[in-house]
């Protein structure tokens, strides 16, 4: 088998195609032969090493954490899943390996992908979804009628976030490129500001829930805009956030944390239609370094970039 794999942490030119040997799955996990991985920038944050006090110093390190597939066997005590069920999920960040085309994850880090979507739009699914439910659900208790401002609201996280919100009720605003605009619109977002010419501390109005999914708005912004009692969700964590928030209550840094139970909310959502991230462009194995590497150079692709196995 093949997959993307690195024998140290840095730049891109580290990435290459190798073979390696599929392992049997163990207690509580599945194997799963991959048709689609999803391409994020976790991805090669992980390979530069900006999370290497968690990703440790195993080596070599397999790319990729987002996928669709089907499962070809499962280890003692898996329930949820059996040999044959199309799934979507995403892999421990300590064991990559979506770009590739198999891996072994924990059974609950997989949901059954629903009949009415396809394993292209399933593959986009998990990091995005789980980390907007993460912020809005688990954060901020998210409920009907509440007020919320997402930056960066038509990026994978920003997109999934406004979708989730919608379903929960929730009154939607945010930010983003003037050329996404109408995008933001069309996914029922009321009032939308280009990010290049507003100054967000500005805008007047105030939100049950700011969430910056962007990664670009300052601490002191985002507080600002805040009704009392309000939640400044923030994607770009760092140790001096979270001892910050240690003593301001209405800060929350995100990380992305996996549970059965999102993705099986995740994966209701989007078979009834409620939950859908664009793919614009799909590459073969063979040709995904170029195009991690185009996107962590700054290459937009205004939607998702996919691998097929194929």
């Amino acid at each position: 088998m093949k997959r993307i794999q690195y024998d140290r942490y840095g730049g891109p030119d580290l990435m290459k195609l190798e073979n390696f040997e599929l392992r049997a799955p163990s207690k509580s996990e599945v194997a799963v032969k991959v048709h689609f991985a999803a391409i994020n920038p976790i991805d090669w944050k992980v390979r530069n090493g900006a999370l290497k006090m968690v990703t440790g110093k195993t080596f070599p390190r397999a790319l990729g954490s987002d996928f669709s597939g089907t499962v070809t066997s499962v280890g003692p005590g898996v329930s949820r899943i059996k040999v044959g069920d199309a799934v979507f999920g995403l892999t421990p960040i300590k064991n990559g390996g979506a770009i590739g085309e198999a891996v072994v994850v924990p059974e609950t880090f997989v949901a059954k992908k629903p009949n009415s979507i396809s394993f292209e739009e399933a593959a986009c699914l998990a990091t995005p979804g789980i980390t907007a439910w993460n912020g809005l659900v688990d954060k901020a208790g998210l409920t009907s009628g509440k007020h919320v401002f997402i930056n960066g609201c038509t990026g994978a996280v920003g997109e999934s976030a406004v979708q989730i919100a919608r379903m929960l009720g929730a009154v939607v605003s945010g930010s983003c490129s003037a050329d996404a605009m109408q995008r933001a619109r069309d996914l029922g977002v009321q009032a939308v500001f280009d990010y290049r010419n507003t100054d967000l501390s500005k805008i007047g109005s105030r939100y049950d829930v700011v969430y910056d999914t962007a990664g670009t708005m300052t601490v002191a912004i985002g507080l600002s805009m805040l009704r009392k009692g309000g939640f400044y969700l923030d994607i770009n964590p760092t140790p001096v956030k979270f001892i910050r928030a240690l003593f301001n209550r209405h800060l929350k840094p995100i990380i992305c944390t996996a549970r059965a139970d999102i993705l099986d909310n995740l994966a209701r959502a989007a078979g009834e239609g409620a939950l859908k991230l664009p793919v614009v462009e799909i590459v073969r194995l063979q040709d995904a370094i170029a195009l991690v590497t185009a996107l962590e150079s700054g290459r937009r692709l205004g939607g998702k970039g996919l691998v097929s196995m194929a």
